[in-house]
């Protein structure tokens, strides 16, 4: 007699191809982290009246703190 064998396939544990992984648990405070610290870069700056956070960049400290900003708001668009 001959014996039958179940044939079905084999489950896929990976995600659909239209869904992607939750972000690590680090994710967001990193993000806001980022935003936050730009902030207080260019508060810092404008109330020490340009004698911080490093005086030898004088208005340059703005850019930096909005790069720091910008890399925070980068980081919202891998947000899920």
């Amino acid at each position: 007699m001959a014996r039958t064998t179940n044939t079905k396939p084999a489950r896929s544990v990976e995600a659909r191809s239209g869904e992607q992984a939750p972000n690590p648990v680090w994710f967001k405070p990193v993000m806001f982290g980022f935003m936050l610290i730009g902030l207080i870069w260019i508060i810092v700056f404008y109330v020490s009246g340009s004698s911080a956070p490093i005086p030898s960049l004088g208005t340059w400290n703005i850019l930096v703190g909005f790069g720091i900003m910008f890399v925070g708001f980068l980081m919202t668009t891998r947000w899920r």
